[in-house]
C-alpha cells in the first residue's frame, strides 16, 4: 500500500489522516495471468491501481484485439468511459501477467472525495493525466509513422517489450505482427 500512498500524494498534499480515511475504501486483489477484470457487456463500478503486474485494456474488432493500453505498476486505471456513464463496456481489461491490485469502488470514491479536498484534488489531476495519455496517444497514431511510434514507445516504456507479447505491442501501435517484425529488423540493420 506505500506505492499507492506515494503515487497519491504525488498528485496532492494529502494528510496522514486524510489519507487513512481514504485508504480504508481499497481493497487488494490478486489477479492470475489471463484473468479478466472486465469483459464487454459489463458494467465497471470500479477504479484500480496497479501495485504489481500489466493489464492490457483491449476492444475486440473483427475477433481481434485492438490494444488501447497496458497499465503497469504504479497506474490507476479503469474503463473510464462506461465507469463515468454508468453504462455496459465495450472493452476488456485482462491480466498479462500475475497481477496485484487494489480497487476502490464509485460509491466509495464519492464518499472519499466529500471527505477531503486534497483526495478530491487528487481525483481531479489523476483523471486529468488519464485524458492526457489517451490524447497524446489519438496524436501519436494519427500524426507518427509506424516507426516513430514504435520507437517513441521504446523509448517512453522499454519494459513493455520484456513483458508483452509482440503480437499485442503490434496491435497497440496500430501495425500487423509482421509489420513490427519489419520495423525491427530495419532499425537492427541500420544499428
Amino acid at each position: 500500500m506505500e506505492d499507492l500512498k506515494k503515487t497519491i500524494r504525488s498528485y496532492a498534499n494529502v494528510s496522514d489522516s486524510d489519507m487513512e480515511f481514504g485508504l480504508q475504501f481499497y481493497k487488494k486483489e490478486i489477479f492470475r495471468k489471463g484473468a479478466h477484470l472486465l469483459q464487454a457487456g459489463q458494467y465497471i463500478n470500479d477504479f484500480y491501481f496497479v501495485q504489481q503486474g500489466c493489464i492490457s485494456y483491449y476492444t475486440l474488432e473483427e475477433g481481434k484485439a485492438q490494444v488501447m493500453e497496458f497499465f503497469t505498476e504504479g497506474y490507476f486505471f479503469t474503463d473510464l468511459y462506461a465507469y463515468i456513464q454508468g453504462i455496459p463496456s465495450e472493452s476488456y481489461l485482462e491480466a498479462l501477467e500475475d497481477c496485484v491490485v487494489y480497487k476502490i469502488s464509485k460509491e466509495d470514491v464519492q464518499k472519499v472525495f466529500d471527505h477531503s479536498h486534497q483526495l478530491e484534488r487528487f481525483g481531479r489531476l489523476s483523471m486529468q493525466r488519464t485524458f492526457v495519455i489517451n490524447f497524446q496517444r489519438i496524436n501519436e497514431l494519427r500524426n507518427l509513422s509506424n516507426q516513430e511510434r514504435y520507437l517513441q514507445l521504446l523509448k517512453k516504456r522499454p519494459t513493455l517489450f520484456q513483458r508483452v507479447p509482440q503480437y499485442l505491442i503490434a496491435s497497440y501501435l496500430g501495425l500487423t505482427p509482421v509489420g513490427l517484425s519489419k520495423i525491427r529488423k530495419r532499425l537492427r540493420q541500420k544499428g
